[in-house]
């Protein structure tokens, strides 16, 4: 079977992952492999992430446009959801509605955390970051970070 839709997982275990750290929190380190850019995909963003134990996934945010999810695979993760905690392990699935709560994750196990995680790929969305008091402007593919109590200046 050969067809460039198709991901098997010799295919998927060959790739190298690209390490991601935030720019907001040196303790959110993500080893990604963008699978779905190499099957195609344009209009949804899927990545197989793995997080060793004691990092973080990101820094707490929500998007305005777009929708996001995690499925867990192996490990365990403490969900932070606005202000509440949830322990997630292999078959767990969060879904992150484009302007609903706040989240992220950090590795809370001994063990790789690995996950699947995606979203819809939109060309402008506005990300909030509400311990940095900063949000985020993306417009046509081109980041711009304000502090929010600049804006309230204008």
């Amino acid at each position: 079977m050969k067809n460039k839709n198709i991901l098997t997982k010799s295919i998927i275990d060959s790739m190298d992952e690209a390490k991601y750290v935030h720019p907001f929190n040196e303790k959110a380190i993500r080893n990604t492999k963008s699978i779905g850019n190499l099957a195609g995909l344009s209009k949804l963003g899927i990545h197989l992430v793995r997080v060793e134990p004691s990092n973080e996934t990101t820094q707490h945010h929500n998007h305005e446009c777009s929708d996001e999810f995690v499925y867990i695979l192996s490990g365990t993760a403490t969900l932070e959801l606005d202000n509440e905690s949830f322990v997630l392990s292999a078959g767990d699935f969060a879904g992150f509605p484009a302007n609903g709560a706040t989240h992220s994750m950090k590795n809370t196990g001994d063990s790789d955390l690995v996950y699947l995680m995606g979203g819809n790929r939109v060309d402008t969305d506005c990300c909030n970051y509400p311990k940095l008091n900063r949000r985020l402007f993306k417009i046509n593919g081109k980041n711009e970070y304000v502090d929010i109590n600049q804006l309230n200046k204008v």
